[in-house]
């Protein structure tokens, strides 16, 4: 007997083999057989969808709970264009800080709302004896008043109190770590938003680290979420690449660095698992920190990498050589170019072709990098809704040539590169069909349209979010598509993204959301 019969529905498997189904049969977790395999059988429980459209869950492969949890509780300055009044918010997060001396934090912020970056000078007026911090919205800088700077060794370098990318971990780490309990309830918080919008698994990008890290045992966080069902989703945890440290191990193993006892990709169940390292090679381009190869249109600059591009090249290869999958983040084209020539060297070193390494953002690829990401069989992990949300902004900044190198579909997949759709989430926007909508589309909020030529189809996008996004965190035997064998993870839709205009796939509504086959979450 069948535990659940989900019928009368458009199932959209993403199964070359069985690609539209309307009746799908699960047992214990798992899909047991499509149409006439189960539409005789007895089941416990029979849902009629009603003509619904069915697809496998959405896989986010580059998110950051803890982070979109903690924003969620933190005031927020996001949407407000005059220093006037953004001051005003810091002033009234001060004044319900009733501890002297204890630390504020604000989020939402990004200068380009305010035409100038917030500076140590006004923080320090409304900052009454209170340290101060606010994080940029791209997460690669912070701005922090006079009580913050005095505490900075003096090599720290600092624009006016803003702090960007190595600068800006120096002060996270005056502050003490959140707590694992507190991480947990925000960790919930972020899964509770990402299972609402049809997102059954996604890949947590960089925890315990100096950037991103909330805490040196921020794992254990994690397992204390699931611990207490604050984990409704499945969850890969890609590690800092800060964690490493030199290892004595057997000369045999050729591993020059790793965690403690070894640990690495893979290690784990389905629901909660070691996913990839995480490497950071550059900034952001809403910080203007991200690496280019020359500058960016206006300013004097092109951006800066994370470290000297050796000891970023021999991160990297150590990653490499002790069996990690590989998580570059690199933005720009200079970073990008840092990326592979350390892959290929690692893998000149020893051969791992089914490593799947991957590029995360992968934001500016030149024409000339697009074969190198082929040959190194490195997939490109992009999230669109930055160009929906940031577009324009990011046009402008890469001038006319450019910008129709930003955040690319079609040219990844003519070139035969796993495109893989993803959010960066709290960054922007963590909707897949809102991205989906955009990949179809490339056009911005604004109506502006960026890059037409990478633009693809919507089954090529729907694919990004599923199975790609199950390729590249090893999860294809288990997810990705409505295939009898694999997990009965899916999201039912009011609408069918093919068939609807692609201006209002954004807008189709998340009906309900199934992992492991269980009873729906609305």
């Amino acid at each position: 007997m069948l535990c659940t019969r989900l019928t009368n529905a458009r199932f959209l498997t993403m199964d070359p083999d069985h690609p539209v189904a309307h009746d799908l049969g699960i047992w214990r977790g798992r899909i047991v057989g499509l149409d006439a395999a189960v539409t005789s059988l007895p089941a416990r429980e029979v849902v009629d969808l009603q003509g619904a459209t069915v697809l496998p869950g959405f896989i986010d492969a580059h998110v950051h709970l803890a982070w979109t949890g903690l924003k969620q509780n933190t005031p927020s300055i996001a949407g407000r264009t005059r220093i006037d009044d953004v001051l005003a918010v810091v002033e009234q997060a001060v004044t319900r800080k009733g501890s002297p001396g204890a630390w504020v934090s604000i989020a939402g912020y990004d200068q380009r709302a305010l035409d100038r970056h917030l500076t140590a000078a006004d923080l320090d007026q409304v900052s009454h004896g209170h340290k101060l911090y606010v994080t940029h919205d791209s997460g690669h800088g912070c701005v922090v008043n006079s009580a913050v700077l005095d505490l900075l060794p003096t090599d720290i370098p600092h624009d006016n109190g803003f702090l960007a990318e190595g600068a800006m971990g120096a002060a996270r780490a005056l502050r003490l770590p959140y707590s694992q309990e507190e991480l947990a309830q925000a960790i919930g918080r972020a899964a509770r938003t990402c299972l609402a919008e049809g997102v059954t698994a996604c890949a947590e990008a960089g925890i315990g680290g100096t950037l991103l890290g909330h805490s040196p045992v921020e794992l254990g966080a994690y397992q204390l979420a699931r611990e207490n069902s604050l984990l409704p989703l499945r969850v890969q945890l890609m590690v800092s690449a800060d964690r490493l440290h030199p290892v004595a191990a057997h000369e045999a193993d050729g591993i020059p660095r790793a965690l403690d006892l070894g640990l690495r990709t893979g290690f784990g169940d389905d629901r909660l698992s070691v996913g990839a390292l995480k490497v950071f090679t550059d900034g952001g381009m809403m910080a203007r920190t991200a690496a280019l190869s020359s500058p960016y249109e206006g300013l004097d600059h092109a951006g800066q990498l994370q470290d000297d591009p050796d000891v970023l090249a021999d991160t990297i290869v150590d990653g490499h050589l002790a069996g990690w999958q590989l998580a570059v983040h690199a933005i720009g084209d200079r970073a990008a170019d840092v990326a592979l020539d350390a892959l290929e060297r690692a893998q000149r070193l020893l051969p791992r072709p089914g490593a799947r390494h991957r590029i995360e953002h992968a934001g500016l690829i030149r024409p000339d990098q697009l074969p190198r990401f082929a040959q190194l069989g490195v997939s490109a992990v992009v999230q669109p809704n930055f160009l929906r949300y940031f577009g324009d902004d990011y046009a402008e900044i890469m001038g006319e040539t450019r910008a129709e190198w930003l955040y690319r579909g079609r040219a990844f997949l003519d070139h035969g590169i796993t495109l893989v759709g993803s959010s960066d989430r709290p960054v922007t926007d963590g909707s897949p069909l809102r991205a989906v909508q955009f990949m179809v589309e490339r056009s911005s909020g604004s109506g502006r349209t960026i890059g037409p030529d990478e633009g693809i189809t919507v089954e090529e996008a729907l694919r990004s979010y599923t199975v790609a996004g199950a390729f590249a965190c090893h999860w294809e035997d288990d997810l990705g598509s409505l295939t009898p064998g694999k997990r009965a993870d899916l999201v039912v839709l009011g609408d069918d993204p093919r068939r609807v205009d692609p201006s209002r796939i954004g807008d189709i509504e998340v009906v309900a959301t199934y992992v492991d086959g269980r009873a729906p979450v609305s």
